[in-house]
């Protein structure tokens, strides 16, 4: 077969493929296509929903929309209540969006119409089938240009705790460090959460890449109305992919989610990084005390989101 001739097979196979895929997403979405909103609309609410601090121009960039067309859904959002602006501190041009309570209200049934909707596809599959699924979707997006970019979250798994503790013990050690004071913290807050755990109020996940985990955060109870965050974590060759501030609005979204009024973190002052996710997501630093901890000299933070 001539090479014109393979590559007109092949560009068969992958149009084929995609009627396939435009099927299922049809099937997939044929709730949401009954709403009052259009797919764009729910991609938009859905990226405001569990992303703090997005302009038009990001919401453009991200879901490769006209900037016009997203001007005009964003003001037929504002209209009907569903989401405020606010001038941007890097950018008094541009406004940070918000979903009202109003709006997340709104996008809150669609939301869990499309999970279990996708989860109800992927339970027609065996756990090997569901991973061969994931990393075949994953293999294309590798394959078309997003090389390493892409990760799951999901719930922890038998042994990933044990990683948890070895991985941060190794990774402060190397980073800052910080000696097996740390590690024994570390061991302490996992065998807690795993001893008392209580999933009406509590969570970990985890972030899996091409089957390596390479991040985690957890949500503990610390009273009725406040929840705690602990031990965010993403490691060194994940970095730069957003996966750190994926984590944190995860944990956020829950929160909401349950009914807390507030939630707290404690951190140190040499850990920039994560603390400029923590203000970026609209945390505020509350309080700061020097400490010896660790083998080292620190500065400790606790860092507070009222909801």
């Amino acid at each position: 077969m001539r090479t014109d001739q393979l590559l007109e097979a092949r560009a068969g196979v992958v149009r084929s493929f995609n009627r396939f895929y435009t099927r299922q997403i049809g099937v997939l979405h044929e709730h949401l296509l009954e709403s009052q909103f259009s797919l764009t609309e729910v991609r938009i609410l859905y990226e405001l929903a569990n992303r703090s601090s997005l302009t038009s121009t990001d919401l453009c960039r991200e879901l490769g929309l006209n900037a016009g067309y997203v001007s005009r859904v964003l003001k037929g959002f504002e209209n009907k209540g569903l989401i405020t602006k606010t001038p941007s501190p890097s950018d008094r041009r541009a406004a940070q969006l918000q979903l009202t309570n109003q709006g997340r209200a709104t996008f809150k049934p669609l939301d869990k119409a499309s999970q279990s909707e996708v989860i109800a596809v992927l339970k027609r599959l065996s756990e090997p089938g569901q991973r061969q699924l994931i990393e075949a979707m994953n293999q294309i997006r590798r394959l078309l240009g997003e090389v390493g970019t892409s990760y799951v979250l999901r719930d922890p798994q038998p042994g990933d705790m044990g990683w948890i503790v070895h991985r941060q013990a190794v990774l402060y050690a190397q980073e800052y460090g910080w000696n097996a004071e740390y590690e024994a913290l570390i061991a302490e807050i996992v065998a807690k959460y795993l001893r008392d755990f209580d999933p009406r109020w509590e969570r970990c996940w985890i972030a899996e890449k091409e089957g390596n985990i390479v991040g985690s955060v957890f949500v503990v109870r610390e009273d009725e109305a406040t929840a705690k965050l602990r031990l965010l974590y993403v490691d060194p060759c994940a970095r730069g992919l957003g996966i750190g501030r994926r984590l944190v609005d995860e944990c956020l979204r829950f929160v909401r989610q349950v009914g807390y009024q507030k939630m707290v973190l404690w951190t140190n002052s040499v850990l920039t990084d994560a603390r400029k996710i923590y203000e970026r997501a609209g945390f505020e630093l509350v309080e700061e005390t020097p400490h010896h901890s660790f083998g080292k000299d620190l500065v400790g933070q606790v860092w507070r989101h009222d909801l």
